[in-house]
């Protein structure tokens, strides 16, 4: 499945090390492609375990993550406002 994930986290309590973690984390699984946006291919499996490895770090009350779904990256429809920075470009 094709994931788009979205993070935000506070910078309260210890909220660096966290960021830090959590975009670490995303970045073995998923391309960086803005600032605490991901995007890329995953299994179910992968998907599970990235969020396994996210739980540790992210604290409920302060943090939140999203993660859109999509079946295949040909159903999502990517449009580009500003400039256009598209590191998945290079994927085929």
């Amino acid at each position: 499945m094709y994931i788009v994930l979205v993070y935000d986290v506070s910078q309260e309590e210890n909220g660096a090390r966290r960021w830090s973690r959590i975009f670490k984390i995303c970045k073995k699984y998923l391309t960086h492609i803005q600032n605490s946006v991901f995007e890329g291919e995953l299994s179910k499996g992968q998907l599970a375990q990235l969020q396994k490895e996210l739980k540790e770090y992210i604290d409920k009350e302060l943090d939140s993550v999203i993660i859109f779904k999509s079946r295949q990256e040909k159903w999502l429809d990517k449009e580009f406002w500003g400039r256009k920075d598209d590191l998945t470009s290079f994927i085929l």
